[in-house]
């Protein structure tokens, strides 16, 4: 049983990445589908699915690669954790990499990037930082 299942999946697709993997698969839950589907719309994942394996579901992630094969995504980090969780009011969003990276909350409103946030003038539990 894992402790924190959104670490482990930031932690398959780290590996993943460092192993050149074209793919990974992750355990499914409703909040792991909403991150994937952020990277993908933002671009650091090519695509993801629901794969039926036998008595469980696993969201299949397909990594993206430059051309050089270097992984799009430099760098995956947890913030938030279950010891210590970091929640943050509109204001107090994090710029990653000053605009260049993504952070990933979970609102009352939903799972959505920090701009998203701001824009719509929510505060939430900083889940992690993309760049």
């Amino acid at each position: 049983m894992v402790s924190d299942p959104i670490a482990d999946m930031l932690t398959r697709i780290r590996n993943g990445l460092k192993a050149k993997f074209p793919k990974v698969d992750v355990p499914s839950s409703r909040l792991k589908l909403e991150i994937a589907r952020i990277l993908k719309d933002e671009g650091y994942i090519l695509n993801y699915k629901i794969v039926d394996e036998g008595s469980h579901k696993a969201i299949r992630v397909y990594l993206k690669y430059q051309d050089g094969g270097a992984p799009v995504i430099s760098n995956l980090e947890r913030v938030s954790r279950p010891g210590c969780r970091v929640y943050v009011g509109s204001r107090e969003i994090p710029k990653v990499l000053g605009g260049l990276g993504v952070s990933i909350l979970t609102t009352p409103r939903g799972v959505m990037t920090g701009k998203e946030a701001r824009r719509q003038n929510v505060g939430g539990e900083l889940l992690c930082r993309v760049y």
